[in-house]
């Protein structure tokens, strides 16, 4: 619902050239309803020249954008790129706007809380991910030092000084441009401020330069993943070296710990790590996927001195030691998220699983089991262990060897889940040939009966829709969830892939040459 002063500036807006001319009557306080409104007109100009003239002593995308009594949808989930270019580009005009610098009040521009998604709304199509935006304001920072520089400018540009808080996704792709930006950062007036620090496909090497540059004392979210090859020493390495003050989320790549081939001298580094973690005092999120872990969750665990509200061990190779760990710890009644995707709970520890979800049920909102062997005679228990979980929005449990009947039958439950949002269910059993083994390789699993799948699902949003549950979206992603940063860099990852098996092959054919 839009009230009459978000229709008015609708109006305004809509009229780029007018609404540029007029820009120096409007009363302050108004700017931020009218940025809104040409972000969702997508008038790329009006928003730039919004922000180069912007009276107020923030920017917050994530507050501008976000629901406001004036027009409750929420803009932050799209990443237009017509809009935000235009707001970046508007921000460098800013600084080099020649209006006297006692007119320049503001300080701090937070792009943090611009969401990627999937589904994108805007008129245009094209959007502007976590990457791009990185390459673009780190190139702004850098084009503007340079004509600083070069250009006679007012005295007092070289006053401002401007705080742009900003999710950094670097790869080797933005590496170089990156790193120059932060290490002028002093000399610029647009100083930028690492929150989150993404980083894939990067060497080692690369890797512990920049964290250094993007002042880890400010860092609250760290996620190494992918083509970064860190192991348990590199770990220990890095939290012996950096401290992370702030750090509240924590994404390790996979293979980052091996447990079957740790020796005496391993096992103290595996404490170390934990105790430099346990002095980690704001970290509730923990991602640790396809590591193995096996017999040692406790050693990692026990230091934390602050309730993870965020696990992932999925593919870790957890043993009932390791799961009896968790259901007994603290952090069981406060996790909201929990992944242990890639392991044989009903055969390996099925009274302790439903302990542990007993224990984390009155909080938790995203509950993933993939490929954990759930069957048809576990759908009864797993219903009754869900059942407590009134705030589950999201459950994911793909590849587990489930009839048609057995879907049926859990999303008529699944129906009566309040808050429920997202489900991501897996093909029926019934729906590949005879014999299928679980997990399925990615070479069979799309062979399946396509037709008959299509009437099951079908069914189940039948299911949903006569439950009047019209709010829930169940779908079957066969190669995995979205995920907007695989995505947006999914042909630098493919080129990456592609050299390493290349050379792969190489060293082989050397060896083999040489065997010869």
């Amino acid at each position: 619902m839009k009230s009459l002063r978000f229709i008015s500036a609708e109006a305004f807006v809509s009229n780029a050239e007018f609404a540029r001319k007029s820009l120096g009557a409007v009363a302050h306080d108004l700017f931020p309803l009218l940025f809104k409104a040409s972000y969702l007109l997508e008038q790329g100009e009006v928003i730039h020249d919004l922000v180069e003239n912007w009276p107020l002593f923030d920017f917050n995308m994530g507050k501008l954008l976000g629901a406001t009594l004036d027009y409750e949808e929420d803009l932050s989930h799209r990443t237009c790129s017509v809009c935000l270019e235009s707001c970046l580009t508007g921000l460098r005009d800013y600084v080099l706007n020649q209006s006297s610098p006692y007119m320049k009040k503001l300080k701090v521009v937070d792009l943090t809380g611009i969401k990627d998604v999937e589904v994108q709304f805007c008129k245009c199509k094209k959007t502007m991910g976590r990457w791009a935006r990185t390459q673009l304001l780190s190139k702004l920072c850098s084009d503007l030092l340079v004509y600083l520089q070069q250009a006679q400018c007012n005295p007092g540009t070289f006053e401002v000084s401007i705080n742009v808080l900003i999710d950094l996704f670097v790869t080797e792709r933005n590496y170089e441009l990156v790193v120059q930006a932060l290490l002028k950062k002093c000399s610029c007036p647009l100083k930028i401020c690492c929150v989150a620090f993404r980083s894939d496909n990067l060497t080692l090497q690369k890797f512990f330069y920049i964290i250094k540059l993007t002042d880890p004392s400010l860092l609250r979210k760290l996620e190494i993943v992918h083509n970064v090859h860190l192991e348990m020493e590199h770990l220990e390495m890095l939290f012996n070296r950096i401290h992370f003050p702030l750090l509240m989320s924590l994404t390790l790549p996979a293979r980052t710990f091996n447990v079957r081939r740790f020796t005496a001298t391993d096992e103290q580094m595996l404490t170390n790590i934990g105790k430099k973690m346990g002095e980690m005092t704001q970290l509730t999120e923990l991602s640790m996927s396809f590591s193995i872990l096996t017999g040692r969750i406790q050693k990692l665990l026990s230091p934390l001195k602050t309730p993870l509200k965020m696990l992932d061990v999925s593919n870790c190779s957890l043993n009932h030691a390791d799961m009896a760990f968790l259901a007994n710890s603290f952090h069981a009644n406060h996790l909201e998220a929990l992944d242990l995707s890639g392991h044989d709970i009903p055969e390996l520890y099925p009274s302790t699983f439903f302990k542990l979800l007993s224990h984390c049920s009155s909080v938790l909102r995203s509950l993933t089991l993939e490929d954990c062997n759930i069957q048809d005679t576990h759908v009864n228990m797993l219903i009754l262990g869900l059942s407590p979980c009134q705030k589950l929005q999201e459950f994911k449990f793909i590849g587990n060897p489930l009839s048609s009947q057995a879907l049926k039958h859990l999303f008529t439950f699944l129906c009566e889940l309040p808050v429920l949002k997202n489900v991501e269910f897996p093909v029926p059993r019934d729906c590949y040939p005879f014999g299928i083994t679980y997990p399925i390789d990615d070479a069979s699993v799309c062979r399946f009966d396509h037709q008959k799948y299509e009437r099951v699902a079908e069914d189940l949003n039948l299911i949903l829709l006569q439950a009047n549950r019209h709010d829930v979206k169940a779908s079957t992603p066969l190669f995995g969830s979205y995920d907007a940063a695989v995505q947006e860099t999914n042909n630098e990852l493919g080129a990456y892939l592609i050299k390493s098996f290349k050379e792969t092959l190489e060293k082989f054919t050397s060896s083999f040459n040489k065997m010869s």
